[in-house]
């Protein structure tokens, strides 16, 4: 089954239908990661998720930004594609930074 990493420290993503922000089509097994240092935890153990879900602001000193930061090294280093990807935040800057970071990733690799 296709996996969903929901990061947002918040909004629980089996209330209130947030899940319609989902990058893939269900069904899918939604995991609920609320930080930094469980998103890049997950992804350690388990490896790039199907889609994931993004939240800026996440209530710590890290934000869903350093998460976007993160996954786009990590897919450097091991030369994997981004995983589909939304970005759900309220704020809209932060969900800016985000997609531009993604935008650009995406940019890069198509060079190659």
């Amino acid at each position: 089954m296709n996996k969903l990493l929901w990061l947002d420290d918040y909004r629980n993503p089996f209330e209130d239908d947030w899940l319609v922000f989902s990058p893939i089509q269900r069904p899918f097994e939604t995991i609920w990661v609320k930080s930094y240092a469980e998103f890049i935890c997950w992804i350690q153990k388990n490896g790039l998720p199907d889609g994931i879900c993004f939240d800026h602001d996440l209530g710590e000193e890290k934000s869903g930004k350093d998460c976007a930061n993160w996954l786009v090294n990590y897919c450097l280093d091991n030369n994997c594609d981004l995983p589909k990807y939304n970005v759900h935040s309220a704020n809209p800057v932060g969900k800016e930074n985000i997609v531009g970071l993604f935008e650009n990733f995406l940019k890069f690799k198509k060079k190659d």
